[in-house]
């Protein structure tokens, strides 16, 4: 009978182990080890040429250095604030409100999205920030470590206390007293009955909280300044504006190699796990030193928190932060009054719901195999080092890695993909809740029920699951919030049908469009707050019905009705998440033939411009648009070449000539549009974008500055601290400026410049091409170097915000149409409106981009620039290879 029973157990948990295992093979082994095997790849030379590339490449090393530093500083850090929270609410005699707004306060960082992060700090304590104007002056500098240290902390922090508060709960208090009677003295109580049950959950968080910060990218790019992380270093090479798939796969490997240390550290640490029988109830030891010290370090971490993201709730209700106070509503009526954001909200609830759903029974089954049976070791450490892979993996080479594998596929595009995507993406924390919860269980639950003659699957259903409910409720929360919240992966694999919320926020971002990115993020926050709520509710409701003790058949109603409840939610959640997902299907079905998919990188207005056209020539309504980042649609060219969704894309037009060389993805145009300069017969320019030095007026006289006329001014040593440029690893806006230099001065005069503004801009050197109008905006610099027309709009909208056409000429760079070539397949409808565009949209587009591009074309002198020069030298992938090799020699 024993032996029948533990064969089947062993059956049963060896299946849910292949099921685990399959879906990580597939949707995280394949898909990174495809991206991986690029590293290697080389059609000329050897295969290590990439890792000696990158080795060798200045800057590299100190970066790796640099986020080992920051990273381990802030997981440290963050346990250690962490432990504290969740011990003042699991030890301590203090009021049950004053826990509650500890439990609130700890976890809502993560119910905001990661990009909003780097803006908080910039905006609270920056120079113009909410602290700094309140007290008078700037308490630290927030470019650099110090900056990226608050980040880690705020954005790690929720993780580190759901591990230890929710161990926490399974320690059973009992021993303490125990402790008390044998003599120990408080410190070795605190040591023997709480830290160390608690070794392998410290360990988890420590690990936890340093892949967290090692792999994020968006903290760095908002106030990293010239503290260069590897994440950076990541983003420059897949996605910067050469990206470069096989340097990019050779970081990635290099940020994979820390993990194995992790997972040898973490196993020996299994030793110390600790399991109790029952969980006693027992009332903490009143000691008022101790609560109060508690009280008092808790409360100002929640005052910290409750600072920092003051701003978000602040900003969108002004007329202008920082220079117009005045209260309005306008930032929020305009982002509730765009049509697509209804839609991308619906969309983001069911990929939410769909992900906490599908994540919470494989979180379940891989914590039944690793803490609740007799499975091989060798099993159990496959799936402790899929959760420690999937923490240290970066979402953005998830993304990639994605857009490679599932590229052409039935999988391309859809929400099944997304879904799962995330599941993988969040899979580490929510395994280790689940793991050190049923370690806690008593380990003897099993055996007794099979010698009672129940199966394993049975005590699991009845005994280990009810138990469990708690952090299972615990475990879906998680992973709805992160799935509201989750850019960096999604933005590669959402399609135009597919998008979710964070996608918009992505696309503001590249609009520089802050105000309304808040408004987003209050609205993810408020979402996250009512389903944190309602999933709290049936967590305590399970909990209470534990403690109550009544007679067997009031408990047995009770029960029931819970699990009735409990069963109704959970089918009205697959319900409504499968008729959400055949409707969309249906209506991706159904408009798949009729409409043409149009990515595109252009700014508001040019895209604004392009639909009049589309509209007023018969096209309403036969079109999508969907706008991308320069850098996430760049990669999805290089990456999907004609699998691509899209029809027809506008792009920065030297993007377009690397993706026809790499792909041969575009097709011949057969409309006639004769261009006042030569260019490829793939593609015909829609706009001509130039730079110029944008100024902050308010800050400029505050500061006594000089207005410059010229960018050979900004190498003043005057200026030092008060300028922001972009960096042209990551942004092409960047190439405009060198354009400029290189063309007045020569390459050794453009060296001698470009080294001074490099020394005045120092931590203000920006990976985003809105990074300088971003800091312009706020008053953290004066100066900046960016779009002319994005300076343009904001002094005619009455911000105190001016532009300089610099005496070395407004160079541009030129974005273009191109319609793809999908063979059979190819949507005939996207060549007529490439060209309905081109022929009925310039006039429009010319009143914000005033350049002449095509024969006949004339330039409205009230929005001409001074100096509209063009670069002697085509603008090929090869020149701006040139030009960053320049720009790096100045640093």
């Amino acid at each position: 009978m024993k032996k029948t029973g533990q064969r089947k157990k062993q059956t049963e948990i060896k299946i849910i182990f292949l099921a685990v295992a399959v879906l990580f093979v597939w949707f995280l082994a394949a898909p990174v080890i495809m991206l991986l095997l690029k590293s290697f790849q080389n059609n000329q030379g050897a295969f290590w040429v990439h890792y000696i590339d990158m080795f060798a490449k200045k800057g590299f090393w100190k970066a790796v250095e640099n986020s080992f530093l920051a990273a381990g500083c802030s997981s440290i850090l963050t346990t250690l604030l962490a432990f504290l929270l969740a011990y003042t609410v699991h030890y301590t005699n203090l009021p049950r409100f004053v826990k509650k707004l500890i439990r609130a306060g700890a976890v809502l960082p993560m119910l905001l999205p990661t990009i909003t992060y780097g803006f908080a700090i910039i905006y609270s304590f920056g120079k113009q920030g909410l602290i700094t104007r309140l007290f008078g002056h700037q308490f630290f500098d927030i470019y650099g470590f110090g900056g990226l240290l608050l980040g880690y902390v705020v954005y790690t922090l929720p993780v580190s206390f759901l591990l230890l508060h929710n161990t926490m709960g399974y320690i059973d208090k009992k021993f303490m007293v125990v402790s008390r009677i044998m003599g120990d003295k408080g410190i070795k109580t605190f040591a023997v009955t709480i830290l160390r049950p608690l070794l392998g959950t410290l360990a988890a968080s420590l690990v936890q909280c340093f892949f967290l910060a090692f792999t994020d990218f968006g903290i760095p790019a908002s106030v990293g300044g010239q503290y260069e992380v590897v994440a950076s270093v990541l983003y420059d090479e897949m996605l910067g504006s050469l990206p470069n798939f096989n340097n990019g796969a050779v970081v990635a490997v290099i940020m994979l190699v820390p993990s194995v240390v992790s997972i040898a550290l973490l196993h020996y640490l299994e030793r110390y796990n600790v399991r109790y029988n029952k969980i006693s109830v027992v009332e903490n030891w009143k000691n008022k030193t101790r609560d109060s010290v508690c009280a008092v370090f808790s409360m100002a971490v929640m005052v910290m928190i409750a600072i920092l993201f003051a701003v978000v709730f602040i900003v969108p209700f002004v007329s202008g932060w920082p220079y117009d106070m005045t209260f309005t509503m306008e930032h929020v009526t305009s982002v509730l009054a765009d049509p697509v954001l209804s839609g991308v909200y619906k969309n983001s609830l069911l990929v939410s719901l769909l992900t906490a759903l599908v994540g919470s029974f494989v979180a379940y089954g891989a914590a039944l195999v690793t803490a609740r049976s007799r499975i091989s070791k060798q099993c159990k450490s496959i799936v402790e080092g899929i959760a420690l892979v999937t923490n240290t993996i970066p979402g953005m080479v998830i993304g990639i890695a994605f857009l490679l594998m599932f590229s052409g596929t039935s999988l391309q595009n859809t929400f099944l993909l997304i879904i799962l995507c995330n599941v993988v993406h969040y899979f580490s924390t929510p395994y280790l809740m689940m793991k050190n919860s049923l370690e806690k269980m008593n380990a003897s639950w099993e055996t007794t029920a099979m010698l009672m003659g129940d199966n394993w699957l049975k005590t699991i259903f009845r005994v280990v699951t009810p138990n469990a409910l708690p952090t299972i409720l615990e475990v879906f929360s998680y992973y709805f919030v992160n799935a509201m919240v989750t850019v960096s992966a999604v933005v590669f694999i959402a399609g135009a049908r597919t998008m979710v919320i964070t996608t918009k926020i992505k696309e503001l971002q590249h609009f520089a469009k802050f105000n309304e990115i808040f408004v987003l993020s209050l609205g993810i926050l408020f979402t996250n707050i009512v389903a944190k709520g309602i999933f709290q509710a049936i967590a305590n409701y399970k909990r209470k019905d534990k403690k109550q003790k009544k007679d067997k058949s009031m408990k047995e109603k009770r029960q029931m009705k819970a699990k009735r409840t409990i069963a109704a939610c959970l089918a009205g959640v697959l319900t409504l998440s499968m008729a959400g997902t055949f409707t969309a299907c249906s209506n991706e079905s159904n408009k798949a033939s009729e409409q043409v998919i149009i990515y595109s990188n252009a700014d508001d207005e040019a895209i604004t411009a392009m639909k009049n056209a589309l509209d007023q020539n018969g096209y309403e309504g036969q079109y999508l648009f969907q706008s991308f980042g320069t850098s996430e649609l760049g990669g999805k060219l290089l990456a999907e070449g004609t699998n691509i969704e899209a029809d027809m894309v506008t792009m920065s037009s030297f993007y377009l000539d690397s993706a026809q060389e790499q792909n041969k993805m575009f097709e011949t145009l057969t409309f006639d549009a004769p261009t006042l300069t030569e260019v490829p017969d793939f593609y015909r320019p829609i706009t001509s974008q130039e730079g110029a030095i944008i100024v902050n007026t308010e800050e400029m006289k505050t500061a006594g500055l000089p207005m410059p006329a010229s960018i050979k001014d900004l190498a003043d040593p005057v200026y030092e601290g008060q300028i922001s440029v972009t960096d042209i690893k990551s942004s092409s806006t960047a190439w405009l400026l060198i354009q400029a230099l290189v063309s007045e001065y020569g390459e050794d005069g453009a060296k001698e410049v470009l080294t001074g503004i490099y020394k005045n801009a120092g931590p203000h050197i920006e990976d985003s091409g809105s990074g300088p109008i971003k800091k312009v905006r706020a008053g953290e610099v004066a100066i900046g170097f960016g779009l002319r027309h994005q300076a343009v709009a904001d002094k005619a909208e009455g911000l105190p915000i001016d532009f300089v056409d610099p005496s070395e000429g407004n160079f541009s760079l030129t974005e273009s149409v191109a319609v793809i070539d999908k063979g059979d397949k190819t949507n005939p409808t996207a060549m007529k409106m490439a060209e309905c565009i081109i022929k009925n949209g310039r006039q429009e587009l010319q009143q914000t981009y005033p350049n002449p591009i095509y024969e006949g074309e004339t330039v409205d002198t009230a929005n001409e620039s001074a100096y509209p020069k063009v670069f002697s030298e085509p603008l090929t992938a090869a020149l701006l290879e040139r030009h960053q090799e320049l720009s790096e020699s100045c640093k």
